[in-house]
Protein backbone atom coordinates (compact mmCIF):
# COMPACT_ATOMS: atom_id res chain seq x y z
CA UNK A 1 0.00 0.00 0.00
CA UNK A 2 2.91 2.37 0.59
CA UNK A 3 3.69 3.16 -3.07
CA UNK A 4 -0.03 3.49 -3.67
CA UNK A 5 -0.15 6.21 -1.00
CA UNK A 6 2.50 8.16 -2.92
CA UNK A 7 0.51 7.80 -6.13
CA UNK A 8 -2.69 8.84 -4.35
CA UNK A 9 -1.04 12.03 -3.05
CA UNK A 10 0.35 12.78 -6.51
CA UNK A 11 -3.08 12.24 -8.11
CA UNK A 12 -4.70 14.37 -5.41
CA UNK A 13 -2.61 17.41 -6.35
CA UNK A 14 -3.38 17.00 -10.05
CA UNK A 15 -7.05 17.73 -9.43
CA UNK A 16 -7.21 19.45 -6.04
CA UNK A 17 -9.32 22.57 -5.79
CA UNK A 18 -9.12 24.16 -2.32
CA UNK A 19 -12.46 25.89 -2.89
CA UNK A 20 -14.06 22.42 -3.15
CA UNK A 21 -12.65 21.61 0.29
CA UNK A 22 -14.10 24.83 1.64
CA UNK A 23 -17.52 23.54 0.51
CA UNK A 24 -16.83 20.10 2.04
CA UNK A 25 -16.30 18.45 -1.36
CA UNK A 26 -13.42 16.53 -2.95
CA UNK A 27 -12.47 14.61 0.19
CA UNK A 28 -12.61 11.01 -1.08
CA UNK A 29 -8.96 10.36 -0.11
CA UNK A 30 -9.68 11.17 3.55
CA UNK A 31 -11.09 9.03 6.32
CA UNK A 32 -14.32 10.52 7.71
CA UNK A 33 -12.62 10.68 11.14
CA UNK A 34 -9.63 12.64 9.76
CA UNK A 35 -7.77 14.98 12.11
CA UNK A 36 -6.20 18.09 10.57
CA UNK A 37 -3.76 20.30 12.46
CA UNK A 38 -1.50 23.11 11.41
CA UNK A 39 0.63 25.57 13.30
CA UNK A 40 1.85 27.23 10.10
CA UNK A 41 -1.13 29.57 9.78
CA UNK A 42 -1.95 31.72 12.83
CA UNK A 43 -5.67 30.93 12.51
CA UNK A 44 -4.94 27.20 12.84
CA UNK A 45 -2.35 27.28 15.64
CA UNK A 46 -3.28 24.99 18.49
CA UNK A 47 -6.47 23.80 16.78
CA UNK A 48 -7.47 20.27 15.84
CA UNK A 49 -10.08 20.05 13.10
CA UNK A 50 -11.98 16.77 12.89
CA UNK A 51 -13.74 15.11 10.01
CA UNK A 52 -14.81 16.56 6.70
CA UNK A 53 -16.59 19.47 8.36
CA UNK A 54 -13.47 20.39 10.32
CA UNK A 55 -11.27 20.28 7.22
CA UNK A 56 -13.79 22.41 5.33
CA UNK A 57 -13.84 24.97 8.17
CA UNK A 58 -10.02 25.13 8.33
CA UNK A 59 -9.87 25.57 4.56
CA UNK A 60 -12.39 28.41 4.63
CA UNK A 61 -10.26 30.18 7.26
CA UNK A 62 -7.17 29.74 5.05
CA UNK A 63 -8.93 30.99 1.92
CA UNK A 64 -10.80 33.93 3.47
CA UNK A 65 -8.12 36.57 2.72
CA UNK A 66 -7.14 35.01 -0.63
CA UNK A 67 -8.63 36.06 -3.94
CA UNK A 68 -6.93 33.42 -6.07
CA UNK A 69 -4.48 30.63 -5.34
CA UNK A 70 -2.63 27.91 -7.18
CA UNK A 71 -0.99 25.05 -5.30
CA UNK A 72 1.67 23.00 -7.07
CA UNK A 73 3.24 19.84 -5.71
CA UNK A 74 7.04 20.07 -5.70
CA UNK A 75 7.88 16.65 -4.25
CA UNK A 76 6.79 13.77 -2.05
CA UNK A 77 9.16 12.36 0.54
CA UNK A 78 8.72 8.86 1.92
CA UNK A 79 7.11 5.68 0.70
CA UNK A 80 5.21 4.31 3.69
CA UNK A 81 2.08 5.26 5.55
CA UNK A 82 3.67 8.57 6.69
CA UNK A 83 4.52 10.87 3.79
CA UNK A 84 5.59 14.49 3.49
CA UNK A 85 4.55 16.59 0.52
CA UNK A 86 6.23 19.87 -0.31
CA UNK A 87 4.12 22.30 -2.28
CA UNK A 88 4.13 25.91 -3.37
CA UNK A 89 1.09 28.13 -3.01
CA UNK A 90 0.96 31.27 -5.09
CA UNK A 91 -1.79 33.76 -5.62
CA UNK A 92 -3.18 37.15 -4.74
CA UNK A 93 -4.58 38.45 -1.48
CA UNK A 94 -8.18 39.69 -1.68
CA UNK A 95 -8.03 43.08 0.03
CA UNK A 96 -4.46 44.19 -0.57
CA UNK A 97 -3.65 42.67 -3.95
CA UNK A 98 -0.34 41.49 -2.51
CA UNK A 99 1.07 38.49 -4.36
CA UNK A 100 1.71 35.44 -2.20
CA UNK A 101 4.36 32.81 -2.95
CA UNK A 102 4.92 30.34 -0.14
CA UNK A 103 6.42 26.87 0.20
CA UNK A 104 4.88 24.70 2.90
CA UNK A 105 4.64 21.01 3.73
CA UNK A 106 1.98 18.54 4.74
CA UNK A 107 2.49 15.43 6.82
CA UNK A 108 0.10 12.74 5.56
CA UNK A 109 -0.71 9.68 7.69
CA UNK A 110 -2.49 6.85 5.93
CA UNK A 111 -4.31 3.84 7.29
CA UNK A 112 -6.00 1.39 4.94
CA UNK A 113 -5.49 3.69 1.96
CA UNK A 114 -7.22 6.69 3.56
CA UNK A 115 -5.66 9.78 5.13
CA UNK A 116 -6.37 9.76 8.86
CA UNK A 117 -4.11 12.68 9.84
CA UNK A 118 -2.91 15.77 7.96
CA UNK A 119 -0.71 18.49 9.41
CA UNK A 120 0.69 21.65 7.85
CA UNK A 121 4.27 22.75 8.52
CA UNK A 122 6.16 25.83 7.41
CA UNK A 123 9.46 24.00 7.84
CA UNK A 124 10.12 20.86 5.81
CA UNK A 125 12.63 19.50 8.35
CA UNK A 126 10.02 19.68 11.13
CA UNK A 127 7.57 17.74 8.96
CA UNK A 128 10.22 15.13 8.14
CA UNK A 129 11.00 14.67 11.84
CA UNK A 130 7.31 14.31 12.67
CA UNK A 131 7.01 11.65 9.97
CA UNK A 132 10.07 9.77 11.22
CA UNK A 133 11.89 10.53 7.96
CA UNK A 134 14.73 12.63 9.43
CA UNK A 135 16.97 12.69 12.48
Amino acid sequence: MSQQNVENVRAFFQTWDPWEWARGEGMALFDPALVYEGDFLPDHAGESYRGYDGLARATRQWLEPIEEVTVELERIIGTGDDLVSVQRASGRMRHTGIYLDQVYTWLWRFRGGKVTYLKTFGDTQEALKAAGLAD
